[in-house]
């Protein structure tokens, strides 16, 4: 039988569908065209941070009276700049993004808008120039989903919760260098209903954006190579301690930012009337700490790396940390708290080592780091994995499991409701993400 000769009508048709202006092309272009944007953001903004951190320590350094004048004036200035720029820039940004999620549209005019991010990204960086105890990986995540938001707008795509979800997972990628890790955080902390049909777009946001931040940074474990054990009894020890500890100190950080900004203390009303002024309160106080102990200031990288690799800190270390990070978050300037939740973390965990002297050191702080960074944001999975992938400590992923479930039951105990969701209702009003400055200078 004859096979008659595609029409043009055919043809147009065909190209409709499966050409170059076809909408699965243009999907694949956003993805594609997004992902490398969020990695080669990723990259600068750490670059930056860093710088910023170490601008201050040198100056901190030099001139120990420096930060007590320094810290407070600029905690109440970038609260200030926040509140008159972006107002929902404030805080860690994955709340804003899960809000975001729950009315995509809506959400590109105001939660992930250029403007919000765009100041995010630049005042995160002042924070870290005046010692605030905040992480960039949080405004990653904000910034990394307005990025992806725009590649699909700018394609001419619909834009829907999957595209913030993916962005969000792409931003964590690339700011840890941990794929995996971000396909977790997709999956337990951005989508309250994870869709099978999201997958891919996650999964190539990932890849693609940590593949540009590898190509350009290198192949760099973000703590550090961590080849230490722990035996079948000495993690059924260790573990459970670590994560009860670990676990209710989290829950107890989560329940205080939570009631920071819905308590109806009078006390806390009065600062929640003057913001500027609480601003530079908590700013005092981070500058204080940070004097009297040294150790204190910015993401806490440095010093959890230095614990992860034997060295030890002072007993306190770690309750000081956690009050820095505490009045850094409700202070409300930009900023998040996954590295500095990390270095809280790393000093429960040097605590434990005096606890069990006779197991390997390094493995002991990273019970502690899994188990707090658990009891903070309630992802059990996501922690785990970014701690067996910041350190190739694969090896441990048993213990680590089996601290981080311990502690996400523990944190229960002590907070019911998860703390980024929780702060994500402050951006929905009537269910529609809506900007809300007054409610958004509290937000973590």
């Amino acid at each position: 039988m004859r096979r008659s000769l595609p029409t043009l009508r055919h043809i147009r048709t065909l190209l409709r569908r499966h050409g170059p202006e076809a909408l699965i092309w243009r999907r694949r272009i956003a993805i594609l065209g997004g992902a490398i944007l969020v990695g080669l953001l990723a990259l600068l903004f750490a670059r930056l941070s860093d710088w910023a951190g170490e601008v201050f320590l040198s100056g901190a350094h030099r001139w120990w009276w420096l930060p007590l004048l320094a810290t407070p004036a600029g905690f109440a200035g970038i609260v200030w700049l926040t509140r008159r720029l972006a107002p929902l820039a404030s805080g860690s940004g994955i709340p804003q993004v899960i809000a975001a999620s729950r009315e995509p549209e809506a959400g590109m005019k105001a939660l992930v808008s250029a403007r919000t991010v765009t100041t995010k990204f630049f005042l995160t960086i002042g924070a870290l120039l005046f010692g605030a105890s905040v992480g960039r990986e949080g405004p990653t995540v904000q910034i990394a989903a307005s990025i992806m938001g725009y590649a699909h707008r700018l394609m001419a795509i619909p834009l829907s919760a999957s595209v913030y979800i993916a962005g969000g997972a792409a931003g964590v990628a690339a700011a840890f260098n941990t794929p995996l890790a971000g396909v977790a955080f997709a999956i337990e902390e951005l989508a309250a209903a994870y869709e099978q049909r999201m997958t891919l777009l996650v999964m190539a946001a990932v890849l693609i954006a940590g593949m540009v931040s590898l190509g350009l940074a290198g192949d760099y474990v973000y703590f550090g190579v961590m080849r230490q054990t722990l035996s079948f009894s000495a993690a059924l020890h260790a573990a459970p301690v670590a994560g009860l500890l670990g676990g209710l100190a989290g829950g107890l950080f989560s329940r205080l930012m939570l009631a920071a900004g819905t308590s109806a203390y009078t006390p806390m009303a009065w600062v929640r009337a003057r913001p500027v002024r609480f601003a530079a309160l908590c700013g005092l106080a981070v500058a204080a700490l940070g004097v009297s102990t040294g150790l204190t200031w910015g993401t806490g990288y440095q010093t959890a790396n230095a614990v992860i690799a034997g060295s030890d800190v002072p007993i306190w270390f770690g309750a000081t940390k956690f009050v820095t990070t505490l009045a850094t978050a409700v202070s409300g300037l930009p900023g998040g708290i996954f590295a500095p939740s990390l270095s809280v973390g790393a000093g429960i965990g040097d605590m434990l080592r005096s606890v069990f002297p006779e197991y390997p050191s390094g493995a002991i702080v990273l019970l502690g780091m899994v188990a707090y960074f658990t009891g903070v944001v309630r992802a059990p999975l996501t922690a785990v994995i970014i701690i067996s992938e910041t350190t190739a400590s694969r090896g441990l992923m048993m213990p680590l499991l089996a601290s981080a479930l311990i502690a996400d039951f523990a944190a229960q105990l002590v907070c019911k409701e998860r703390l980024y969701h929780g702060l994500s209702k402050r951006f929905i009003v009537n269910d529609n993400p809506q900007p809300n400055p007054s409610r958004a200078r509290e937000e973590n």
